[in-house]
């Protein structure tokens, strides 16, 4: 019996993570949305993909959150997504209201399950689901790092002309404006990224990946990234699916790792089929410090806004 994964949210974001979990055969999926037809006519469109794929794995569309019941895992992507001009607080009053809600319904139907979180501006909309689901942190997280490492490992391979499989990215913080990539511990085949790439070309590549969301939303004019987060995200929920075990980077609470207590920014955790099953603590330079303890504020700051802090 496949596993079964409910992703709410059928816009760009939310199909592109289905697609990905279907076409790999992974899982079942039921795919939400609050506009009638909409999800179940991409639904109707991936299950026909079935027979090109060889991917027996089912989907179905819906408007009602009793098919999703008995998930073990639910994606949350549901929120309008940034436009031209807008940063990632921009959207936290709105999102807010909608997470709320999709929350409590996950919560009803699917007690046990996880949530991935991938609403906008995350780090804030992983802290609001955890506080209103009352699940332990464990199980409630979001995708963050995986995203903008995958953005960073494609500029620095562009730059140095190999692989993408060759080289590893280390970014921490929040997901947006402030995260802190570290060319420091990033590397090519082991090698770290500052004897490669000369510090001027690092700094803009560092710099390109900050404003990589950005970059995307600017050139799209009406509407903002979707194939590589939705990429990242079922690259997440299969190391879940599988119990690989891996060592991601993931928007989860910190409770005095990093020296930050009670706010949610993106770490490298253990991903399991339990959840996070252990925070990976890196020995950072005080300047590296410095930039997470700026993003985890600026966390904290629309932690306010929305009232949880």
């Amino acid at each position: 019996m496949r596993p079964k994964v409910s992703v709410i949210g059928a816009g760009n974001v939310g199909a592109t993570v289905a697609q990905r979990l279907v076409d790999a055969d992974l899982a079942d999926v039921t795919l939400v949305d609050i506009i009638e037809g909409l999800p179940q006519g991409k639904a109707l469109d991936l299950l026909q993909c079935g027979p090109i794929t060889g991917s027996d794995a089912y989907i179905a569309g819906t408007n009602s959150y009793e098919a999703t019941a008995g998930s073990d895992v639910v994606v949350v992507t549901s929120g309008i997504a940034r436009k031209p001009g807008m940063s990632r607080d921009d959207l936290v009053l709105t999102n807010m209201n909608i997470v709320k809600t999709v929350t409590e319904r996950v919560m009803k139907y699917s007690p046990d399950c996880l949530m991935v979180m991938v609403a906008n501006p995350l780090d804030a909309m992983t802290q609001l689901a955890l506080k209103i689901s009352g699940f332990p942190k464990t199980r409630v997280f979001g995708q963050s790092g995986v995203l903008d490492g995958a953005r960073f490992r494609t500029f620095v391979a562009q730059e140095l002309k190999v692989s993408v499989e060759d080289v590893f990215a280390c970014v921490l913080g929040g997901h947006g404006d402030t995260m802190v990539p570290i060319p420091r511990l990033s590397t090519v085949a082991g090698i770290p990224l500052p004897e490669l790439i000369p510090p001027e070309k690092l700094k803009n590549i560092v710099a390109r990946t900050i404003n990589g969301g950005a970059e995307i939303v600017s050139l799209l004019k009406t509407g903002s990234a979707y194939y590589a987060p939705g990429t990242a995200t079922a690259q997440m929920v299969e190391t879940i699916l599988k119990d690989k075990k891996r060592i991601m980077p993931c928007a989860t609470l910190l409770q005095g790792e990093y020296g930050i207590n009670g706010i949610v920014v993106g770490v490298p955790v253990k991903l399991g089929r339990q959840g996070i099953e252990q925070v990976i603590e890196l020995k950072l330079l005080p300047e590296e410090s410095a930039a997470l303890a700026k993003s985890a504020d600026a966390v904290r700051e629309m932690l306010r806004v929305m009232k949880l802090e």
